[in-house]
């Protein structure tokens, strides 16, 4: 019988710190960054113990790669490459303890150090366009974190089952890439945190948002910070004040809005099926003034892209966390663990980027997250692509399987905003055709008001 024989060098730091990698993604974190990051925060071991403090930081992003697993787990996937090598086995109890003496500070100026749009980010008329927006995560229902994180109120049965946190972040449309992130408990609006990120936005930036930063002091925060808003507003009775200045030729008109000079599209939107037609109106208000350089129609199909960010928290929540609680049962644990997500993410996220790149007109918007999550488990399983090789390899074992594996471009389709389980804010009220359609959309720029 024929036998193959396979030998593989694996290249990892030596002694106590060889379990300290995070397979090919090590090369979007490297080794150089995790010290100085330590080195900053004074996090640096005073004596090289079995779990070094780099080798603890890997140890929780390879945490988030393995959301479903115990830190044990993680760490025998961490070392199940090294056959040969002396490496330690600690306790559970040793892994807390490790990550406890570390603490969230270098993890979180690990991700000052990784964000930022990337050189790839989605363009448009020359700006760098991005979205803000806030999402709720569970954390563990311990007495410390009931101390900081509070159960959300509200619903037919009362509190929520766990404490909960509100995260909010300026992510770059197209590479979905992480600008800015913050977090707080959940009865902090998103209002309230917005502030936080917005010195993160500069000139050449388009910001997209939501309803619900409709806000005037937010308006003059952006424009002060030079960028530029596409903004929807509310309609109806809890319409903000948009004075009629002066009408445009295509419909919009200019006005003022936290006494911020703006310019007011009103959009009827129809969207039709096999199943028939529906029709629904969108107002948004932008800075973007020039009606012939930023035609009324391109800007209202522009504004869908504000769901690349909904997308990103896809990502995060249901593809890493798989729908989970998070881990932690301490606030400080907390904030080390949601450091260590963005990171982990932020990391993917810049791979995927640059394996797209090496494909001239390839959307990253094609690129399957959850083939570069597998992908960069397989990669830390085999301790492989820790560094680089003598031969420069730009799209690497993560990005040649998303590369061949390019999901085709995204279809314009409809389903009813319902989900199967019990508790929703959007239960089904009799029946529901769940019929996922194919869909043309019509955009219609209405007249300004008398």
């Amino acid at each position: 019988m024929d036998k193959s024989v396979i030998t593989r060098v694996v290249t990892v730091s030596g002694g106590r710190f060889a379990p300290g990698h995070l397979g090919e993604l090590t090369q979007q974190v490297p080794f150089e960054m995790v010290d100085a990051v330590l080195e900053q925060t004074c996090r640096v071991q005073r004596r090289v113990r079995d779990l070094p403090s780099r080798v603890v930081v890997y140890l929780l992003l390879a945490g988030c790669l393995f959301a479903e697993l115990g830190y044990s787990q993680v760490w025998r996937r961490l070392t199940a490459g090294l056959d040969g090598l002396p490496v330690p086995a600690p306790t559970a109890s040793a892994l807390t303890q490790a990550r406890r003496r570390l603490g969230p500070g270098p993890l979180r100026e690990l991700f000052f150090l990784l964000r930022g749009p990337g050189p790839a980010g989605a363009r448009w008329r020359g700006l760098l366009v991005c979205a803000i927006d806030g999402t709720i995560m569970s954390v563990p229902d311990s007495a410390a974190n009931l101390a900081v994180y509070a159960k959300q109120r509200g619903g037919r049965n009362g509190d929520s089952g766990y404490p909960m946190l509100r995260l909010l972040a300026l992510v770059s449309c197209g590479t979905r890439t992480v600008i800015d992130a913050v977090f707080r408990p959940v009865s902090c609006g998103e209002t309230t945190c917005a502030p936080l990120l917005l010195g993160s936005l500069r000139a050449g930036m388009l910001l997209l948002a939501d309803r619900n930063f409709a806000a005037g002091f937010l308006a003059a925060k952006i424009a002060a910070a030079r960028a530029e808003f596409l903004i929807r507003v509310r309609t109806g009775s809890t319409a903000p004040k948009l004075p009629v200045l002066r009408r445009l030729p295509d419909g919009s008109w200019l006005s003022r809005f936290g006494g911020v000079p703006v310019r007011v599209i009103d959009a009827q939107v129809t969207v039709t099926t096999a199943a028939g037609h529906t029709t629904g109106g969108c107002r948004l208000v932008t800075t973007l003034t020039d009606a012939a350089r930023y035609p009324a129609g391109d800007l209202a199909v522009l504004y869908h892209e504000r769901w690349e960010i909904e997308t990103a928290y896809l990502e995060l929540k249901s593809t890493i966390l798989g729908g989970r609680v998070l881990r932690a049962r301490t606030p400080d644990g907390i904030e080390q663990e949601i450091y260590a997500l963005l990171v982990t993410y932020q990391a993917l996220r810049t791979a995927i980027a640059d394996a797209a790149a090496t494909v001239p007109g390839t959307d990253p918007d094609r690129a399957s997250f959850a083939v570069a999550l597998n992908a960069a488990r397989d990669q830390v399983i085999l301790a492989a692509g820790i560094t680089a090789g003598a031969i420069t390899d730009l799209a690497g074992k993560i990005g040649r399987p998303v590369l061949a594996s390019l999901m085709p471009d995204r279809r314009l389709r409809i389903s009813p905003r319902v989900v199967k389980r019990a508790m929703s804010r959007y239960n089904a009220k009799g029946k529901v055709d769940r019929t996922t359609y194919k869909a043309t959309t019509d955009i219609t720029i209405l007249a300004a008001p008398p």
